[in-house]
């Protein structure tokens, strides 16, 4: 009885090029992106700008500038939404308290929570944000073609709206 192959794609390029590992890629060019143009924009606060000049600002810090709500969010929440420990986001938020990113503030609903704000740096770095992503997005759509483009978000946004925790950002 001939063995069976334990593979059925003998030649293994399933492993560099399927969709995860792609998107993946992908992610990380566009943040790395983002993250260039952030560096190299003057409405950005000089310090910050610094900072992401010298990779010093990384894909984490990232998570803070996408899932804080302009309101303000607790810790839990924040870490929840960016899909890390409390820990973890506890850290992360201390070095952005630190760089001026965001303060720690009462809760108006429980005086014994704190709730993470952006300070008004914070804010200046979120507008510099958008407009980066933005200009991003546009180079996107320049390199791989509008239709292209279109057929990529609207895919990724059907198939990540199957994600639960997409709506917790919303």
């Amino acid at each position: 009885m001939a063995k069976k192959p334990i593979f059925s794609n003998t030649t293994q390029d399933w492993r560099q090029l399927h969709l995860g590992r792609l998107l993946g890629h992908a992610m990380r060019r566009f943040d790395a992106r983002v993250l260039h143009l952030m560096a190299n924009n003057d409405e950005v606060p000089l310090a910050l700008s610094n900072l992401a000049a010298r990779a010093q600002v990384s894909a984490a810090h990232i998570h803070i500038t996408r899932h804080l709500n302009l309101q303000g969010s607790r810790l839990s929440e924040l870490a929840q939404a960016a899909g890390m420990t409390k820990q973890a986001m506890g850290d992360l938020v201390t070095q952005c308290e630190a760089w001026g990113l965001v303060t720690r503030a009462p809760d108006p609903s429980d005086a014994r929570a704190r709730r993470i704000v952006f300070s008004d740096t914070g804010l200046a770095w979120l507008r510099a944000f958008e407009r980066a992503v933005a200009q991003a997005e546009a180079e996107f759509r320049q390199e791989v073609g509008a239709d292209v483009a279109t057929v990529v978000s609207l895919g990724l946004e059907a198939y990540a709206g199957a994600y639960p925790d997409l709506e917790l950002n919303s």
